[in-house]
C-alpha cells in the first residue's frame, strides 16, 4: 500500500469525479450522482439533490487542476482550497475503516467535503513526492486523468478500455510490420 486507505479512496473519487467530465459526461443526473456515491461512500450530508449535482460539476475543473499541477503549483492550490473553508478535524472510525481524519464537520455540503478530502489526500501526495502517479491517459485521444497506485509504476491508462485499445493498435501495428 502507498498511501493510507483514506487517501487512496479520496484519490480515487477525486479522478473518478473528474473524468464524469469527459465524453460523454456521465454524471449529469441526480441518478448518476447516485451511482458514484455507490462506488465512493462519503459520509455526512448528501442532499441528492440538483443543487449539489450542479456544485460537483462545477467542482470537477477546479480538482482536475489541482489533481494534475506540479508539485510546488498542487501544494499552492491545495493550501487554496484548505484557505476557503473552515476546517474541524478530527479521527474518525467507521464503516470498517481504521481511524482517520475527517476535516469538515459532517453538516457540510457535499461539494465542500469532496474538495477538502482531495486537498487532504494530496497533502499525502506532496510530501511523499508522488504526483506522477496522477497523470493524463497515455492514450492520444483520452484527456481523462489516470491514478496510478500500482507498486511498479506501471498503469498509464485511465481505463481498461484505453489500455485494450491501445494494446490492440499496438498488435496490430506490429503484425502490419512484420
Amino acid at each position: 500500500m502507498l498511501f493510507a486507505d483514506d487517501t487512496e479512496e479520496a484519490l480515487r473519487a477525486a479522478v473518478q469525479l473528474v473524468n464524469s467530465a469527459e465524453d460523454p459526461d456521465t454524471l449529469t443526473s441526480v441518478a448518476e450522482l447516485d451511482a458514484f456515491l455507490q462506488q465512493h461512500p462519503y459520509t455526512g450530508r448528501i442532499d441528492r439533490d440538483d443543487a449539489e449535482l450542479e456544485a460537483l460539476r462545477a467542482l470537477r475543473p477546479r480538482l482536475r487542476g489541482m489533481l494534475l499541477a506540479g508539485r510546488d503549483d498542487m501544494a499552492a492550490r491545495v493550501n487554496t482550497a484548505l484557505a476557503t473553508v473552515t476546517l474541524t478535524p478530527r479521527l474518525a472510525q467507521h464503516d470498517g475503516l481504521d481511524w482517520h481524519v475527517h476535516a469538515l464537520a459532517d453538516d457540510r455540503p457535499l461539494p465542500e467535503r469532496v474538495l477538502v478530502e482531495t486537498a487532504m489526500a494530496l497533502i499525502d501526495v506532496i510530501r511523499a513526492h508522488e504526483g506522477s502517479r496522477i497523470t493524463v491517459c497515455a492514450d492520444a485521444d483520452c484527456e481523462a486523468v489516470a491514478l496510478d497506485l500500482s507498486r511498479n509504476r506501471s498503469k498509464r491508462y485511465c481505463s481498461t478500455t484505453c489500455a485494450n485499445r491501445n494494446a490492440v493498435a499496438a498488435y496490430r501495428a506490429r503484425r502490419a510490420a512484420g
